[in-house]
C-alpha cells in the first residue's frame, strides 16, 4: 500500500462530504501522488461504506473505461467499477435535479440485471447469460467530485469511478434473444441525435465486460448477487448535462429510456 490506512480514511472522508454537498475537490493525485489504484480502491470502499452507513444499500455495479482509446487516455490496460447505491437509481421518465450533481455527463449503456450470484474468478460469457434474467436500456449518469474532471485513473476509482446516478429503461429484455454486440444504440438530448454506437463499443461485447467485472471482483472475494444491476460501460460519447435537458436513449431489439433534468 503506497497510501497510510489513515490518508485513505481521511481521502475517503473528503469525497463522501463532497458527494453529499455537490462540490468539487482538487484531485487525489496531485495531492498523494504516489498514490496507486489498489490504494484508491480502498478510498472508494471507505467511502461507499459511509454511504451504506446513511441507510444507501449496494444494488449493483458499474464498469467504467471499457473504450481502448479511453484507456489509451488513462494510460490503463483493464476497464475500473464501482458500485451503484440506492439512492442512485432512477426509473425511465424519471425527473432528476441537476443540482444534485457536481458537473454531470450522461452515457448510454446495456444494463444487466442478474438472476443468480455471480461469483469469480474462472467465469466465461456463457455463465454470465447463464446467470442473467434480463438486459435493459439504460442511461449512466456520471459526475466526478474532482474539480474540472481532471482525472487521472486513481482519481476515478477513488471517486466510485465517477458513478451518480442510472436510468433503467422501458423493457426488460432475455439476452439470449438479442445480439448485444450489434446491436445499435441512438442518443437523443433534446430532441436532436448526439451519437450513435453499438454494443461491440464495450470491450467488444459487453457480456465481455460483465465478465472482466465478476472475475476481477471475484479476485478480490467479492461476489455479484442475484437482483444486482450491472452497468456494463458506455456504447458512446459521454456527453454534459444541465437543467432543462430531456435525454432520449433507443437500443434495437431492447428498448429505450429517457429521463429529464431540471
Amino acid at each position: 500500500m503506497s497510501v497510510s490506512k489513515d490518508r485513505i480514511v481521511a481521502l475517503g472522508d473528503e469525497l463522501f462530504e463532497a458527494w453529499r454537498s455537490a462540490r468539487q475537490i482538487a484531485p487525489l493525485t496531485e495531492r498523494e501522488p504516489s498514490i496507486s489504484v489498489d490504494d484508491a480502491y480502498q478510498v472508494q470502499l471507505h467511502t461507499v461504506g459511509r454511504r451504506r452507513d446513511t441507510g444507501e444499500r449496494v444494488v449493483g455495479k458499474k464498469i467504467g473505461i471499457t473504450a481502448r482509446a479511453v484507456m489509451q487516455l488513462l494510460k490503463v490496460d483493464q476497464p475500473d467499477f464501482g458500485h451503484l447505491l440506492s439512492a442512485m437509481a432512477c426509473g425511465d421518465g424519471e425527473t432528476l435535479e441537476a443540482k444534485r450533481f457536481c458537473q454531470p455527463r450522461g452515457e448510454g449503456e446495456i444494463a444487466f440485471v442478474l438472476g443468480r450470484d455471480l461469483i469469480g474468478p474462472g467465469l466465461t460469457g456463457a455463465d454470465v447469460l447463464a446467470a442473467t434474467d434480463c438486459v435493459m436500456p439504460a442511461f449512466e449518469i456520471v459526475d466526478s467530485r474532482i474539480t474540472d474532471w481532471k482525472i487521472k485513473i486513481q482519481d476515478t476509482v477513488a471517486d466510485n469511478a465517477s458513478a451518480a446516478a442510472f436510468v433503467l429503461g422501458d423493457r426488460a429484455v432475455d439476452p439470449r434473444r438479442v445480439d448485444l454486440a450489434t446491436c445499435g444504440m441512438v442518443l437523443e438530448k433534446n430532441g436532436e441525435i448526439i451519437g450513435t454506437g453499438a454494443g461491440a463499443a464495450s470491450l467488444g461485447n459487453p457480456v465481455s465486460a460483465v465478465v472482466w467485472l465478476a472475475n476481477k471482483l471475484g479476485s478480490l472475494g467479492l461476489p455479484l448477487r442475484s437482483g444486482e444491476v450491472i452497468l456494463s460501460g458506455s456504447l458512446s460519447i459521454m456527453f454534459p448535462i444541465g437543467a432543462g435537458d430531456n435525454l432520449r436513449m433507443r437500443l434495437g431489439g431492447v428498448g429505450s429510456v429517457n429521463c429529464r433534468f431540471v
